[in-house]
């Protein structure tokens, strides 16, 4: 992913602004570019949306030196066309909103898990009501699966970007076999992180809870600022599917970025 492109997804909503603005906190260091894109069902529908993208854009507080923000309108559905334009663009990062997990609101969210798992781009889902002034703290949780460990190389960027702390959590395993693997993904891990300098921190926690619980937890703890996991779509789908549901909408209002283990362009470990 050369391209120094985000793309995100509007649907005219305030989680779609929550996105942008979110996105545009992200590009600021590096003078990324903005893709504002809406996927519309048919062509009649192209250019008021085209036109309201127009108009969002020219309500941002841009200055100068910030990277472009620029609209698309394509005609398609978000399963299949977000992910396709972010490869045929290079993007470095797909940047969506979602409404949480409270009632109705959580239908967004599964929506984004659909998109997530069609995309070999990474994926940073956002809610209503997060704090865009801060990336301080990031938590990264791994398992004993090397899939998991996919995540580490962009989380790294991160942290090296915004200057941010990384805490790797990992799940007791009491089977020896189980264990070993997990002491061995961890010392990769933090032989990454040394090399490229990032003050991170790797800690197995005995777990009493769901990890993704544990995860949240450990998060508000630390006062982490964002979550990045690693999505392995060819686990056991609907068990592996609600524990990166359950971190995308987690009620502590978190960004969570997500890459798809599987279908990374790229693998690292």
């Amino acid at each position: 992913m050369s391209a120094n492109l985000f793309i995100v997804p509007h649907d005219f909503t305030s989680v779609g602004d929550a996105a942008l603005k979110y996105a545009m906190f992200l590009a600021k260091p590096r003078k990324t570019a903005i893709m504002l894109l809406h996927i519309v069902s048919n062509k009649t529908k192209a250019k008021p949306a085209l036109e309201k993208l127009e108009q969002i854009i020219s309500n941002l507080d841009l200055n100068v030196g910030d990277g472009a923000v620029e609209a698309k309108v394509v005609e398609g559905n978000i399963f299949d066309d977000i992910s396709k334009i972010a490869e045929e663009s290079d993007a470095r990062l797909i940047i969506m909103g979602t409404h949480g997990a409270v009632g109705m609101q959580k239908l967004f969210g599964s929506y984004a898990m659909k998109v997530v798992v069609n995309s070999s781009v990474p994926f940073l889902v956002v809610q209503d009501g997060i704090d865009q002034s801060k990336l301080n703290n990031i938590i990264v949780p791994i398992t004993t699966s090397k899939e998991s460990l996919q995540i580490i190389h962009i989380a790294g960027e991160i942290a090296l970007t915004f200057d941010s702390k990384i805490y790797v959590i990992a799940e007791h395993q009491s089977d020896q076999r189980l264990s070993q693997q997990l002491k061995i993904r961890i010392s990769l891990v933090k032989n990454q992180f040394e090399e490229k300098g990032i003050n991170a921190e790797v800690e197995i926690i005995e777990n009493k809870k769901s990890f993704q619980k544990t995860v949240i937890e450990y998060a508000k703890e630390k006062n982490c600022d964002l979550i990045a996991v690693a999505h392995d779509s060819s686990g056991i789908l609907s068990q592996f599917e609600k524990y990166t549901q359950d971190l995308i909408t987690n009620d502590e209002n978190l960004p969570c970025l997500v890459v798809n283990a599987k279908l990374l362009s790229k693998l690292y470990f």
